[in-house]
């Protein structure tokens, strides 16, 4: 999969949210004042919600109505992006700790993904690689601790993420690698392990 031509790759973090209020209220209907806007972020003046309208304006993100007071809109064709937020890095190799809260968020075309994923993770090593997830890969999760044998999962053992195939045995579980330079991962009773989510599908940047 590759990613969607999106007017913008990234925003920083305040921006990029301010961006996916004026979204979510463009898409129900409503077009909120700079009053609203600031109102919604505690902003102390409108001044700087008005800052953040204009930039996303002048990068394409959102379109202003000349003369109107409430004259915002989302451009065509931005119907189908979905903000995403980099959270950190996952392993696919030895597990590795997360680098959660990176200051990254992404507009994806959602119709990349099934199910619709929670947040990316930045994949490091390839141990994957046969099933053609390479280092580097931005990958989408949907965030559930259940999923079906055979299910490429986000699993945490022992504080650490790694991204591999769940296989189900009868007595443990066991984490399969896609390549064959890398051994399983045996999950043993007892150890700290979670499923923190399903993967579903990736972006290659580059």
């Amino acid at each position: 999969m590759t990613p969607s031509d999106a007017p913008s790759d990234s925003l920083p973090s305040q921006r990029a949210a301010v961006l996916a209020f004026l979204r979510r209220e463009l898409a129900a209907g409503r077009a909120p004042s700079l009053a609203e806007v600031a109102q919604a972020f505690g902003f102390a003046s409108r001044n700087a919600a008005r800052k953040h309208v204009q930039a996303l304006v002048g990068q394409g993100l959102l379109e202003q109505v000349p003369g109107r007071t409430r004259g915002l809109r989302l451009p065509e064709g931005t119907a189908d992006l979905l903000p995403l937020p980099v959270l950190g890095r996952v392993a696919a190799g030895v597990p590795v700790g997360a680098d959660i809260g990176l200051d990254q968020q992404l507009w994806l075309d959602r119709r990349l993904f099934s199910p619709v994923p929670d947040y990316l993770l930045k994949v490091q090593g390839d141990s994957m690689i046969d099933d053609g997830i390479l280092d580097g890969d931005l990958v989408g999760v949907h965030r559930t601790p259940d999923a079906r044998d055979g299910q490429t999962v986000v699993a945490r053992i022992d504080g650490e993420l790694t991204i591999k195939r769940l296989r189900r045995g009868r007595q443990r579980l066991r984490l399969m690698p896609r390549n064959p330079a890398h051994a399983p991962i045996e999950v043993e009773p007892g150890q700290d392990f979670a499923i923190e989510g399903v993967y579903c599908g990736l972006v290659r940047r580059g």
